[in-house]
């Protein structure tokens, strides 16, 4: 199996992979101690927007309190050994203006049966993330530096 480096990604390139896969889990506090939830999501203008229903647990935990939440999407391709993963922590809270709401809820069709009536934008502090790429042996290293070398020679 060949090596692999871990590369961090900006935060445009962290929010751009995020924006391109369909599911993620939110992290949050429960009884003092961390819970996780996988939810479908997207992203609008940086933020990424979930769905939920009244009486669950992302409702009364994350929603009304305005909660720190960190929130994690990937995409693993574990027999390669490659793909990325991006973490984003940021503050929650349920979108109250009923029009932005509606748009919400009809560009996110929830992959679990039931209304999901309400809409919860995290809002990012922090964005990070990193991908899995193939490592650079120290021979294509040293053969790139020989191709750069001859390039500022004229050959």
């Amino acid at each position: 199996m060949t090596a692999r480096d871990l590369k961090e990604l900006s935060q445009a390139d962290a929010l751009r992979l995020l924006a391109g896969t369909p599911l993620g889990r939110i992290v949050f506090t429960r009884h003092a101690l961390p819970a996780v939830r996988p939810v479908n999501h997207i992203v609008v203008d940086g933020h990424i927007v979930i769905r939920s229903n009244p009486g669950t647990v992302i409702s009364a935990e994350v929603a009304p309190a305005g909660a720190v939440v960190a929130f994690e999407a990937d995409e693993l391709d574990v027999a390669e050994r490659l793909g990325w993963s991006v973490i984003v922590t940021g503050v929650a809270r349920l979108v109250e203006d009923p029009e932005e709401a509606a748009s919400y809820r009809e560009r996110l069709t929830p992959w679990v049966a039931g209304e999901l009536d309400q809409v919860i934008r995290i809002r990012p502090e922090m964005v990070t993330g990193f991908e899995l790429v193939p490592a650079v042996s120290w021979n294509d290293a040293r053969h790139a530096a020989g191709n750069a070398f001859d390039m500022t020679r004229g050959g």
